[in-house]
């Protein structure tokens, strides 16, 4: 039950604040947000405020801001529809009803001409039976009454293409912009939390009945060398042990400045289908305030360029799809760390804000990154390219997307249960 509940809460803090990055740009360029979603699916929760219905979605396999003029807009009137109008107190209508005109006693009918609720919103057309045309303006927020359901119109300046490329650009980044603001604030908390992990190879905490227990090492003991190979960082130290799984070593340590050896043999663990060695050491933590303040963001630079790495192996065929995970394989991936404690689940969120960001931006059909290409063409060439041949190009990326969850779910569901 804590797993669930940690990822839920894990999933819907992601989801969250990349989509509000999205909605923030998008609400301050004036484009008109209709839907601010976490997940897909069938609504389970939702309100509207300012404009924008929020919603929580059945599938936890993303999120969504649906911003006017990014799909085809429901609001079409054509000449010789009978529609009810009712006005504001301006004058102007503030609701265009479609069908159902006997649930609005109130309002007045008429056969439409003509009808720009785009750049002049303005409806022409006539009462029944009347052959006086008749001018109606529109106010910018009407609504559009569709068998009950009210959908506010969208004027042109409040659609995602009336924007210049820098507003449709940023608002575009912003969603993973803000994935790696949350992964750089995250890793500063930790840094204040248990402070920043020493680059040295110096020990922290000993496991009790561990190798390096039963060795005598002791916290604070800095590992200087190993079967007299020069050793100065963390990362040299954890390697040479992993790859001496039931060989003893020689590790030569400084303790309070006096130098000694001792002899320890790495326990043997099993870890993604290899056997790699420990000896049940933790990593040393430094109290420095400058380099608590700066963890986030060097955190976030490191993990950043190890993500970059993988996915260029992926991309070459140096990793296979099958060490791809979704979302069963995160699931089953944070029970382990949440296991771990409380701060490893901090650090885990972090990466993975990093990997949503990073993913986000690659620039593949339907994806942040495909959709800030195609603005950065239509910047280079001056104009758009064609929406139809674009939207066709971001839904047959979609499908082809969905295909590869499909398949990486399939793999994590054989790691698991087969």
């Amino acid at each position: 039950m804590t797993t669930v509940v940690a990822f839920i809460l894990m999933f819907g803090l992601l989801v969250f604040v990349h989509e509000w990055g999205h909605l923030i740009f998008a609400k301050r360029s004036g484009m008109l947000a209709r839907e601010f979603a976490i997940g897909f699916g069938p609504k389970i929760f939702a309100f509207t405020r300012n404009e924008t219905l929020y919603t929580i979605r059945l599938l936890p396999i993303g999120g969504y801001v649906r911003v006017a003029g990014e799909d085809p807009e429901i609001v079409d009137l054509k000449a010789g529809h009978h529609i009810g109008l009712e006005f504001n107190e301006a004058g102007k209508v503030n609701k265009i009803i479609v069908n159902n005109k006997d649930k609005h006693p109130h309002a007045r009918v008429i056969e439409v001409e003509r009808a720009d609720l785009d750049h002049r919103l303005v409806i022409e057309g006539y009462e029944i039976d009347e052959d006086e045309k008749l001018f109606f303006e529109v106010d910018p927020k009407a609504m559009f009454v569709m068998d009950e359901k009210e959908t506010q119109i969208a004027p042109y300046n409040r659609q995602f293409a009336s924007k210049s490329v820098p507003q449709r650009a940023m608002q575009l980044f912003a969603g993973p912009m803000m994935n790696f603001v949350l992964a750089i604030v995250l890793f500063m908390i930790l840094g204040f939390i248990q402070g920043v992990p020493s680059n040295e190879a110096k020990l922290g905490e000993i496991q009790e009945n561990s190798p390096a227990s039963q060795a005598d090492l002791q916290a604070g003991d800095e590992v200087v060398a190993v079967d007299g190979e020069s050793v100065s960082t963390w990362e040299e130290f954890t390697t040479i042990i992993r790859a001496h799984p039931d060989e003893e070593v020689t590790l030569t340590i400084n303790r309070e400045g006096a130098t000694q050896q001792l002899n320890i043999t790495p326990a043997a663990v099993e870890s993604r289908e290899t056997t790699i060695g420990q000896v049940g050491v933790a990593r040393a933590f430094e109290e420095s305030f400058a380099k608590k303040l700066t963890f986030g963001f060097t955190q976030t630079y490191e993990w950043s360029a190890l993500i970059l790495t993988n996915l260029g192996k992926l991309v070459t065929g140096q990793f296979s799809l099958d060490m791809l995970s979704g979302p069963v394989g995160i699931y089953d991936a944070t029970d382990q760390v949440v296991r771990t404690g409380f701060t490893n689940f901090v650090m885990w969120t972090s990466i993975l804000s990093i990997n949503l960001g990073i993913v986000n931006l690659l620039p593949l059909p339907a994806l942040d990154g495909g959709r800030l290409l195609f603005v950065g063409l239509e910047g280079l060439r001056g104009k758009p390219i064609d929406p139809q041949k674009e939207g066709i190009v971001h839904f047959i990326g979609f499908a082809l997307l969905m295909l590869l969850m499909l398949v990486v779910t399939w793999n994590d569901i054989q790691r698991l249960f087969l």
